[in-house]
C-alpha cells in the first residue's frame, strides 16, 4: 500500500493536548483553525471545546477494547485529520485520544485538515473532505493498517438519509448531535475494536 503520510507529516503533527491548547488560545482571540474565520465557525469551536471537555471526562474505554489495544505487538501511530470547528471531531477524537493514551505502544498525532490537503485528498469520503479521519500506521515503516471516519457507521447512514430527504443543514446537525449524545462513544469503540482485531 502506498504511503501517503510521511515522516515529515508526523514531525509537524501535534498531540491531542496541544490541539486542545491551540483551541483555547484561538478562542481567546475569537478565532478558529482553518482559513475561514466566520463568527459561526468560532461559535462552533466554542461549543466543540465544551463537548470535548465533556467527552474527556465521561468516555470510558470498554474492557474488551482495552484488552485488544494492550495486545498490539508493534508500536503504532494513529494520525487524525481534524479542525477545531468540526462537531464530529469533538465527539470522536477525545475517545480516540483516550484509547491511544491507554497503552504505551500507541501514539495519536493530529494534522489540521486545511494545512494538509495532500493527506486529506487521499482519504476523501465520497469525494468530500469529511473529518475526522483516523489513519493507523506502523510506527517504524508508516505502513497503513486501517482507516476510520468521519463518523460511526450508523451516524453516517443517518446523515445520508437526512441529506437525501433534503433536510436543512441545521436540522441534520441537530439529529446527528442527538445520536452522539445517546450513543456515548459506544459505537466508535466497537468499530475501532473490529479494526484493531482485523490487523492483529
Amino acid at each position: 500500500m502506498s504511503k501517503v503520510i510521511t515522516q515529515e507529516h508526523i514531525d509537524k503533527s501535534i498531540s491531542y493536548a496541544r490541539f486542545r491548547d491551540l483551541i483555547n488560545s484561538l478562542l481567546i482571540e475569537r478565532q478558529t483553525t482553518g482559513p475561514e474565520k466566520s463568527k459561526e465557525l468560532v461559535q462552533y469551536t466554542r461549543l466543540n471545546s465544551q463537548r470535548m471537555d465533556r467527552m474527556d471526562k465521561k468516555t470510558i474505554i470498554m474492557p474488551e477494547l482495552l484488552e485488544e489495544l494492550k495486545s498490539i505487538r508493534e508500536p503504532q501511530i494513529w494520525v487524525g485529520l481534524v479542525e477545531a470547528w468540526c462537531g464530529d471531531v469533538a465527539h470522536s477524537i477525545p475517545g480516540i485520544a483516550k484509547m491511544a493514551v491507554s497503552v504505551p505502544k500507541l501514539s495519536l498525532r493530529l494534522l489540521l485538515r486545511d494545512e494538509n490537503p495532500d493527506v486529506m485528498d487521499a482519504y476523501l469520503t465520497n469525494g468530500t473532505r469529511s473529518i475526522p479521519k483516523v489513519i493507523a500506521l506502523k510506527k517504524d515503516t508508516l505502513e497503513e493498517l486501517w482507516t476510520w471516519g468521519p463518523r460511526p457507521e450508523p451516524a453516517q447512514k443517518l446523515f445520508y438519509e437526512l441529506r437525501d430527504k433534503g433536510e436543512p443543514k441545521a436540522s441534520i446537525a441537530e439529529e446527528i448531535q442527538k445520536w452522539y449524545n445517546k450513543d456515548k462513544a459506544e459505537t466508535l469503540q466497537k468499530e475501532i475494536l473490529e479494526l484493531v482485531r482485523s490487523t492483529g
